[in-house]
């Protein structure tokens, strides 16, 4: 087993102009979806509540077997949403990647967080850089997709930057007077990897912290460090490809369902559910982590049992990363709103390399995988249509089992108080 890496990488020293402090993408919106339920009356005419008074109505400190779960406001509120990019997504360490993508000098990715545009490369030296990924010109994007380059060219206007950061050319612009090229070079971000994970932290007063590299892993995991690292979340394993799914559902609605320690998979996964031994299922709480795992089924078949091995665990990195980690195989889940009822789910998937070329495997283990994912996006799409309706407000937890999901839902209550 290999060994985790930890590495920090600081942004370059770049000069630049002040910026307005970092925004969430819906500052503005006035859309309210209202609901009450009193005394068997329904009514959607009530008074909108503020972002900040929905937080406060739900209480973590009430014991799981007696708490109601969060309102269905917090799922539909663009407001809220907004609070929770400022409060959550917009602070600490996130997941944006992975090492494979950007194994090569001169190579790139992009990605989107709220309104936050990045792009994350490998200069021509091998050092891993991130950027907000924003022409300082005109603000257009620089970067699409993923690739390889030695530059970055704006298409607008043909300003040029290289990998680090700075700016190489500015066209034609004879004349203008009271310019610093220095101060006009791509604004960074600070970026980290933890085994093969790459996590960029995008609050100001990072860039010009200096810390140790174990840093990294604890303020991200925690104590749970060392657990996912000796339970085969390590670099060990050979990237194979990725797949992201478009779902009608608020990016919560993703999580809960991930954090109901096995609760509906004999129900709507009756196929996953043959191949694991669904009494086994246990979860551990850290920091910021939840572990859930499971034994594989007794009377799973070869076929199972090569794809899922004899345990899984399934591991929730607070607020949107999933890591699982079952047989010689690991994928990865990245949540990411796109809107009080909409999200994307990016999945890695990695493999034992000593399988990569068994194309009958893979592309079985990929199927399975797949019909998994469809009966998931049925279940959370079919939940935010009944959060939706006003005769919905809050539901209760299965405290045997949902004590990843309370957690998970008294994490981000302790982040929105703030």
């Amino acid at each position: 087993m290999s060994t985790i890496m930890m590495i920090r990488i600081n942004p370059t020293n770049l000069q630049f102009s002040n910026l307005n402090k970092t925004r969430n993408p819906y500052p503005n919106s006035h859309l309210r979806h209202t609901r009450s339920l009193k005394s068997s009356q329904i009514s959607n005419t009530h008074e909108p509540k503020s972002s900040h008074s929905l937080v406060q109505q739900f209480n973590p400190n009430i014991p799981i077997q007696e708490a109601l779960t969060p309102p269905s406001s917090w799922y539909t509120s663009p407001e809220f949403l907004s609070l929770e990019f400022d409060q959550v997504f917009f602070k600490g360490w996130q997941a944006a990647g992975c090492t494979a993508q950007v194994q090569e000098a001169n190579s790139f990715f992009t990605g989107r967080l709220g309104n936050i545009e990045y792009v994350v490369c490998r200069d021509e030296n091998g050092e891993l850089r991130a950027f907000h990924n924003v022409c300082r010109h005109h603000a257009s994007l620089l970067a699409f997709g993923s690739g390889k380059g030695t530059c970055f060219t704006c298409p607008y206007h043909g300003w040029t930057y290289g990998l680090n950061g700075a700016l190489l050319k500015a066209t034609r612009i004879t004349g203008i007077k009271n310019f610093n090229v220095k101060e006009f070079g791509l604004v960074p971000l600070s970026v980290a990897i933890w085994g093969p994970f790459i996590l960029l932290n995008v609050e100001k007063e990072v860039f010009s912290q200096q810390g140790c590299d174990d840093d990294v892993g604890m303020e991200w995991l925690g104590s749970s460090s060392e657990i996912l690292s000796t339970n085969g979340v390590d670099t060990s394993l050979s990237y194979l490809c990725r797949r992201e799914y478009t779902i009608e559902c608020n990016w919560k609605v993703f999580c809960d369902n991930y954090l109901d320690g096995g609760y509906h998979v004999p129900f709507a996964h009756k196929d996953l559910a043959s191949g694991l031994k669904l009494d086994s299922y246990s979860t551990t709480v850290y920091e910021k982590v939840s572990i859930q795992r499971c034994d594989g089924g007794e009377v799973q078949g070869q076929e199972d049992f090569d794809r899922l091995g004899s345990k899984s665990l399934y591991a929730f990195i607070y607020p949107n990363f999933m890591v699982n980690r079952y047989g010689p195989w690991m994928d990865t889940n990245l949540v990411l709103p796109l809107g009080p009822r909409r999200c994307k789910v990016i999945f890695d998937y990695f493999l034992d390399a000593s399988l990569k070329d068994d194309e009958a495997f893979v592309a079985k283990s990929l199927e399975d995988s797949e019909k998994v994912q469809m009966e998931d996006i049925m279940l959370c799409e079919s939940v935010q249509r009944g959060l939706e309706s006003p005769a919905y407000d809050s539901g209760r937890y299965a405290p045997m089992v949902e004590k990843a999901m309370h957690h998970f839902h008294s994490l981000l209550h302790q982040n929105l108080i703030k």
